[in-house]
């Protein structure tokens, strides 16, 4: 059952303050003693980080099209279990998702979903009464979704935020809930993927206490919690936990060049069978001792690139790792970390562990994005023969030649990417090793976790 209080924060389009807004409006219900539960709509890495630091748990992470209607509802009714509200960031416009016909993906489509009132983040600036009409138009759209009310952001002035409030008032629209100046908020940090991953020194606690600081003083925050709790209970039943004897040990690699995760995975291996064993290729100089299994996840290591190639220890360490004939997965940024050597946007090459016959280059523009359905040609370390699963690309760098064919190494993906008509190859494997410039919701593929554990399990193959 979902019994939780729960708001969606959305908003007309990206760029629109929604993060800077769901961060603040996290911290003011924290301040008050609320356990608030995070999630964000999306193939998000960077905000969940954030969510994560304002709230003091951890954020999941809901994506209508990687994972369905009935994983999202199960994930919110086990997440929420033992909190006081539920607030969900949306990701760009409310209606914009992964097709332009359907709320497939969108925002719009998990708040339907959970039947979760929403509240509408626009951009204000230079703006008046045309508010209502765009306001107007969200909350006419489709009437699966509750627009409850709007928050003004950018706003010029007191008199500003009074005039756009009379002109909802007007016409009968969602009351405004908070009309927030420009630089009422700090600034979060960004960088080429978008926001720097959360840590104390770009999300502070003085920055959460100056933020949780505005939004009470500029937001109604009594009503917008009595707009969460008009979300009506849903009877979702919410599978405990197996309670599956420990079986396989997991080492993660976990540091500012590694971490882009999905939280549900971890949850979901540990009810497997596994313990997730973090370590550092930035900072370790050894494996920790007793893993079955490697997973390099993604994240920036072309930001450490010249750290990451000097630390040889590890680099043999993990080079070792693989000859014993234990699983290593790989996924983007964990691929480049496999190649022979990463050049970066300045043209240096740095060698990284060698393992994978190619080079990655990183370029200024974005070289995927996209979502993508993958179809296993061949058994792997996450399924057999057949097996399909869903998940995103997104990434600045490419291959200098596709390591394909070269000592071994085959595809064993059939990946159809959402506007192309062929399928591609992809999924470059080895072996014990897989690696991928594609992110999969694993948790979401059948029977996935149960084989990968098996295949940590199994050590007749190994030499």
């Amino acid at each position: 059952m979902i019994d939780c209080p729960r708001i969606v924060i959305g908003a007309t389009e990206s760029g629109a303050g929604k993060t800077s807004l769901t961060l603040a409006l996290v911290a003011a219900l924290r301040r008050r003693g609320t356990r608030v539960q995070t999630f964000k709509v999306g193939p998000d890495f960077l905000d969940p980080s954030y969510l994560a630091i304002a709230s003091g748990r951890p954020c999941y992470n809901l994506d209508g099209w990687m994972m369905g209607r009935d994983y999202v509802e199960k994930l919110v009714a086990r997440a929420t279990a033992d909190a006081d509200i539920a607030v969900i960031e949306g990701v760009m416009g409310l209606f914009d998702g992964a097709e332009p016909d359907s709320l497939e993906g969108s925002t719009a489509e998990i708040a339907s979903w959970l039947r979760a009132p929403v509240i509408l983040v626009a951009n204000v600036y230079g703006m008046a009464r045309s508010l209502a009409a765009v306001v107007k138009g969200f909350a006419t759209f489709e009437r699966t979704v509750k627009l409850a009310g709007v928050i003004a952001n950018h706003c010029g002035s007191v008199r500003h935020g009074i005039l756009l409030a009379e002109a909802l008032q007007a016409s009968r629209l969602p009351p405004m809930v908070a009309a927030v100046p420009r630089g009422a908020l700090p600034e979060l940090p960004s960088r080429h993927l978008g926001l720097m991953t959360a840590d104390s020194r770009n999300l502070p606690p003085r920055a959460l206490e100056a933020m949780a600081e505005a939004f009470q003083h500029y937001s109604t925050l009594g009503e917008i919690v009595n707009m969460a709790r008009s979300a009506p209970l849903l009877y979702v039943e919410a599978p405990g936990r197996k309670g599956l004897a420990e079986r396989a040990h997991l080492g993660v690699a976990s540091d500012a060049a590694f971490h882009f995760y999905y939280r549900d995975l971890f949850d979901e291996l540990v009810d497997a069978g596994c313990s997730i064993v973090h370590f550092s290729p930035l900072a370790g100089r050894n494996l920790p001792e007793g893993l079955d299994a490697l997973y390099l996840g993604g994240g920036y290591p072309e930001e450490m690139a010249a750290e990451l190639s000097a630390n040889e220890p590890m680099l043999a360490a993990v080079r070792g790792f693989a000859a014993s004939g234990r699983p290593v997965y790989a996924e983007c940024g964990g691929l480049m970390y496999l190649c022979r050597e990463l050049e970066t946007v300045d043209g240096k090459r740095h060698p990284m562990a060698g393992l994978l016959p190619a080079a990655t280059k990183m370029h200024a523009g974005l070289q995927a994005l996209s979502y993508v359905n993958v179809t296993l040609e061949e058994d792997s370390l996450w399924g057999l023969a057949g097996d399909s699963v869903r998940g995103h690309e997104f990434h600045h760098s490419t291959f200098t030649a596709n390591p394909a064919g070269i000592e071994g190494w085959r595809c064993v993906y059939s990946m159809k990417k959402r506007w192309l008509d062929a399928p591609v190859e992809e999924g470059f494997q080895k072996g014990n090793i897989l690696a991928s410039y594609t992110h999969l919701h694993l948790p979401s593929w059948p029977r996935a976790l149960e084989h990968f554990v098996h295949a940590c399990t199994d050590k007749m193959d190994r030499p």
